[in-house]
């Protein structure tokens, strides 16, 4: 299934960070919080004014991003979970990152 996000809204899948240990002890997935950064899966194509003129967004797809604790809106798609946030929840876009970085 396919979704394109409408205006300036934006499908992130959140990036999944390492198993956590504290001295030695494995925190279980429920007691874990979730991590304020994914990717950008899909965009909207921008936010529009009230004279009609669509202004691009900053954010791209395949952009790493950061964004707040409580932002946007968790959806589920095939089994897949996903974040919904519009761009002005987008705190930050992490550029040339390879690999999760601990915020």
């Amino acid at each position: 299934m396919n979704v394109r996000p409408l205006r300036d809204r934006i499908l992130v899948k959140r990036v999944e960070e390492e198993e956590q240990k504290v001295g030695g002890i494995i925190i279980p997935d429920t007691a874990k919080e979730k991590p304020m950064q994914g990717t950008i899966v899909a965009a909207g194509s921008g936010r529009i004014n009230d004279k009609g003129q669509v202004f691009p967004l900053d954010v791209k797809v395949g952009d790493t991003i950061l964004f707040g604790k409580y932002a946007g809106t968790e959806i589920k798609i095939d089994g897949q979970e996903y974040l919904i946030v519009r761009e002005e929840e987008v705190l930050g876009v992490l550029e040339g990152v390879r690999e999760p970085v601990a915020v």
